[in-house]
């Protein structure tokens, strides 16, 4: 393989991956001969483009909805879909569990003790309609807050989808929370009921969630009931007249009936991290939530009723309640799994691929670099899978040739994915029936105006720039839990009618995109704006680095210089020659100051916390940094002055 191929096309692909698709077979229906087409007839007539996708891809609105777009509050605040009644729980679950996918797999989770439970579409909608019933027992009426603080075992899909049977709105938190961090979740939505478990493990250690639990709701007077799950088995203190187990909760509750939820009514708060300590509340909607990630699997990633979709992820983050919208109502199966890809051997991620019968598997850039670093023990021979997507960060080129050759065999696309919480998805994606470049996307997702544009606000091609949406679509938030403003101050306030995603972007002559890092992280070297992202790509050239983050900080000469925090394969003191190729790889102009640590703050889905290393090197305030390992924050040093040692 060739370390630092960067050629173009690295992707084209066959008659079968393009006579699959099933974006392609409804563009032939609706007489439309390319995606760049396809977006600027979805742009020009909005009511056209998703009254066909909500046809194509069957998602069934109880009653009619009588508008698709309603922007009367203006464009910041459009209403999707107005008048429909819809319902996540009976799109995902209800509607399959009679007919021809009642005794099909639609959950798998697997542990990282081995642990593997299963349900049916039957088995999940009955266990659904139970849980409702007993939440409404519990007192929880239509709008209340459902926080769920848990692995992802199969309770978790089904406690999800209850909150949404009953029109309740559904708070999902990262299971690695501090007691502070989950407490601040339920005092901002005010929540009523918390469901957690008694413990999860990581690397195979038990994490005492209940603990967590108690001692968050200890700061949080709203909730009044706590549900847990037996999941380790383990003794826990429980409350009486608060606290009661899942398991104990009535098997034959008195039923109740399926909230008629309009398509603008709030199915969940997604917390997403801020630059202040105040983590934004993203507010998602059941029709908006519900066509967004029917468009994204169905439409991007091929997602067909035959798939089965995996993903290491966590509640806490996007993908985890799009996992369990998107591919349920399209009939596919989704693979859960707790833990990390490489624990407790690095070919875990593999084994559950081919013990399942993985089709679609998401894997994030960080989470493909610890594979290659295994070595020989991280390759495996995957046949029954036909793509890879990957979201979260930027590519760095080898890591992804490795990953498309290694582990691909040449034959399996890596569909690269970009866009947020604050969309309900994608923005850009890398079709896969379309060539591509590596490490690069080739499209807007469908019904998506996406532009990169200047300092003044205009659209530019074949140069760096912020990423925008010139105009809205389904998915995108119904601004922050009760509060406007910031929502406006955060996306609206930049250009006019323009949203400002927040990531630095690039897109060329022939449709190829780029993402360079957050432009938050942008650095200001030698008069250009440059990503952190393209210097990372350059350092780790360099094979004995093993990953690395690249951060700017002001220097009185230059106005900002580049730092680098690299990773090394073998522990020990750094190469005397790293600076050196730092330098030798990134250019004098860009290249970087190196410091060696061990580990880098990362999120669980394999993020890079760039902002969180900043801070802590310039011993600032970080902001809401409660879904990290302290730990991880400790590798990084504090800067004293440009005599330290590296």
């Amino acid at each position: 393989m060739a370390e630092n191929r960067s050629d173009t096309l690295a992707w084209v692909p066959t008659d079968e991956v393009r006579g699959r698709s099933r974006l392609l077979a409804a563009m032939r229906g609706w007489n439309v001969d390319s995606v760049a087409a396809l977006n600027e007839r979805a742009v020009a007539d909005p009511d056209w483009f998703w009254r066909a996708a909500v046809a194509d891809l069957d998602i069934e609105f109880s009653s009619p909805f009588d508008a698709v777009l309603d922007d009367s509050e203006g464009k910041p605040f459009p209403k999707w879909f107005t008048g429909g009644v819809i319902n996540v729980a009976q799109l995902a679950a209800h509607r399959h569990a009679s007919g021809p996918y009642a005794d099909k797999t639609a959950v798998v989770y697997e542990g990282d003790a081995g642990q593997r439970r299963t349900l049916t579409f039957a088995e999940l909608s009955a266990q659904v309609h139970a849980f409702a019933a007993n939440l409404a027992g519990l007192g929880v009426e239509r709008g209340d807050r459902i926080v769920l603080f848990m692995p992802v075992v199969p309770e978790a899909v089904v406690a999800y989808l209850a909150a949404a049977h009953l029109g309740a709105v559904v708070v999902p938190t990262f299971s690695g929370y501090a007691p502070e961090a989950l407490a601040t979740r339920l005092q901002d939505s005010e929540a009523k009921v918390l469901v957690t478990a008694d413990g999860t493990t990581r690397r195979g250690k038990p994490v005492e969630m209940k603990v967590v639990a108690d001692a968050a709701v200890a700061m949080a007077p709203s909730v009044q009931t706590v549900v847990v799950v037996r999941h380790l088995g383990s003794d826990v203190t429980m409350q009486a007249g608060r606290d009661v187990y899942f398991h104990d909760l009535p098997a034959d509750p008195v039923p109740v009936p399926v909230a008629a939820t309009e398509s603008n009514d709030a199915l969940a708060i997604v917390y997403t991290s801020g630059t202040t300590g105040r983590p934004k509340g993203i507010v998602h909607s059941h029709g908006g939530f519900a066509v967004k990630t029917a468009i994204d699997f169905g439409y991007a990633f091929d997602v067909h009723d035959d798939d089965v979709v995996c993903w290491i992820t966590d509640l806490g983050w996007l993908v985890g309640p799009m996992l369990m919208t998107g591919p349920l109502q399209l009939g596919a199966t989704i693979v859960m799994i707790e833990g990390l890809p490489t624990y407790p051997n690095a070919g875990r991620m593999w084994d559950v691929i081919n013990r399942n019968g993985v089709t679609v598997q998401g894997i994030a850039p960080t989470a493909a670099r610890a594979l290659r670093a295994a070595g020989d023990e991280a390759l495996a021979d995957v046949p029954t899978l036909r793509s890879f997507v990957s979201t979260g960060e930027a590519w760095d080129i080898p890591t992804w040739w490795w990953l498309f050759e290694e582990i691909g065999k040449g034959r399996v696309p890596i569909i690269n994915y970009s866009g947020g919480t604050e969309v309900g998805g994608g923005i850009i994606v890398g079709y896969p029936f379309l060539p591509a470049d590596a490490a690069a996307f080739n499209g807007a997702l469908p019904g998506v105006h996406a532009a990169v544009v200047d300092d003044d606000g205009r659209p530019v091609v074949g140069q760096i720039g912020e990423l925008a949406v010139l105009n809205t679509f389904p998915g995108q938030t119904h601004a922050f839990w009760q509060d406007r403003e910031r929502y406006l101050d955060t996306y609206w306030s930049r250009f006019e009618n323009v949203w400002v995603h927040g990531d630095l972007a690039s897109v060329d002559e022939r449709g190829m995109w780029l993402i360079h890092g957050r432009s938050d992280d942008t650095l200001k070297l030698s008069g250009r704006r440059v990503g952190p992202a393209e210097i990372e790509t350059s350092l780790l050239r360099d094979a004995r680095i093993s990953e690395v983050a690249v951060i700017g900080v002001p220097d009185e000469a230059r106005g900002q210089r580049a730092v680098a925090f690299a990773v090394l394969r073998e522990s020990g003191a750094a190469p005397s020659d790293l600076q050196d190729a730092a330098t030798t790889n990134a250019g004098r102009s860009f290249a970087p100051t190196v410091y060696s640590v061990d580990c880098l703050p990362k999120t669980k889905n394999g993020k890079i916390m760039r902002r969180a290393i900043r801070a802590r090197f310039l011993g600032a305030d970080a902001g809401d940094m409660s879904s990290l390992d302290p730990a991880t924050l400790e590798a990084i040093p504090v800067y004293a002055d440009d005599n330290k040692e590296n």
